[in-house]
């Protein structure tokens, strides 16, 4: 068999969670001796495996569809995680469903990351088969390397003693940034750090004062980082805290967790059935809350559970979504062809 993995917007969302998800892809499909290709240009495949949502995305369905080939939508994004992000997201949020479940019903088969999303997604009342794959992780990436930790401290010149606590995420209120800065703001003895980037004209004036300006001295932005830098961070900070109130899987959880770090998480409905309070990870559900358990976490009052969420991260790694991902592919192409006309996309 032959994928063609699709994903719009790369200058945009590239380096979003949905953008490593691609990359994950292409290691998983590697993994297990399938070929795929990227260009869109390209008719020579089986399954048009489509990773986005705009107008380009919904041409290359309307092609596949008539040249006969089967499509699965990775359905990473759902009304719930589109508020709360970008500007005019919340205004917009009910017709970016209505765009979402016209595009997801041009779908033989559906892929999303968690069954918390697979929940939402037949709220929306699609019928199609779904599978709940994870994005997976790689796990040699972001296995705890001294020289990376290393030179994670010295970039961001902290001392030996330093605690520090690292987020990794986009500028979007509803992965918590403003709780973030709060918090930070009561716990001046610690250092705080949010990597991740987004253009600063698509999000919230609020947000965008918060990050350039409006935080405390012990609050650091210093943008995407990627390689060895971000991956000495995962392991060499004191812990991982990420507040998010919305999420379909949350790939940086992953990452924090492949690299035998503590996580502190909002106690959402997406972690059920994979992380578990005082098992794998410690959960909060406030601030204040969050507060208490950071203090305890950084200065090792509480049971390390770094280990036991290494564990987790094992379960999801590429060759196991490699094998998930196979096992789709294959019942798709088992699939009877259906002749009819795409549904159209309502407006």
């Amino acid at each position: 068999m032959k994928i063609l993995l699709y994903f719009e917007g790369q200058n945009v969302i590239g380096k979003s969670g949905i953008g490593r998800a691609l990359s994950h892809q292409k290691r998983a499909l590697s993994s297990m001796g399938i070929d795929y290709t990227h260009d869109p240009r390209d008719t020579d495949y089986d399954i048009l495996h489509i990773n986005t949502y705009g107008p380009k995305s919904l041409s290359l369905v309307r092609k596949a569809k008539r040249l006969g080939k089967k499509v699965i939508f990775h359905a990473h994004s759902t009304e719930e995680d589109f508020r709360n992000s970008f500007v005019g997201s919340n205004q917009l949020a009910p017709l970016f469903k209505k765009w979402l479940v016209a595009l997801y019903q041009q779908a033989d088969h559906l892929i999303t990351p968690t069954p918390y999303s697979k929940k939402l997604l037949r709220g929306y009342g699609l019928k199609q088969p779904i599978a709940a794959i994870s994005n997976g992780i790689d796990l040699r990436k972001y296995y705890p390397d001294e020289k990376k930790e290393a030179a994670f401290r010295k970039h961001f010149n902290l001392t030996e003693t330093q605690k520090v606590v690292i987020c990794v995420g986009l500028f979007f209120e509803r992965k918590g940034i403003l709780d973030f800065v709060k918090i930070a703001e009561g716990m001046p003895e610690y250092t705080f750090i949010w990597f991740g980037d987004v253009p600063m004209l698509s999000i919230p004036a609020n947000i965008r004062r918060v990050v350039k300006k409006d935080h405390p001295e012990n609050v650091i932005f210093p943008g995407y980082i990627n390689g060895d830098l971000i991956e000495g961070a995962y392991s060499g900070a004191d812990l991982f805290f990420f507040p998010s109130y919305e999420e379909t899987e949350g790939i940086v959880v992953l990452e924090a967790l492949a690299s035998q770090q503590q996580v502190l998480l909002r106690n959402i409905p997406v972690y059920e059935g994979w992380l578990k309070d005082r098992e794998n990870c410690y959960m909060g559900n406030d601030n204040q809350e969050f507060k208490e358990l950071i203090h305890q976490l950084v200065n090792h009052r509480l049971p390390n559970l770094s280990m036991a969420g290494f564990k987790t991260a094992q379960e999801k790694s590429i060759t196991q979504v490699g094998a998930e991902l196979k096992s789709v592919y294959q019942a798709v192409l088992e699939l009877p062809y259906d002749h009819q006309v795409y549904t159209k996309v309502t407006k």
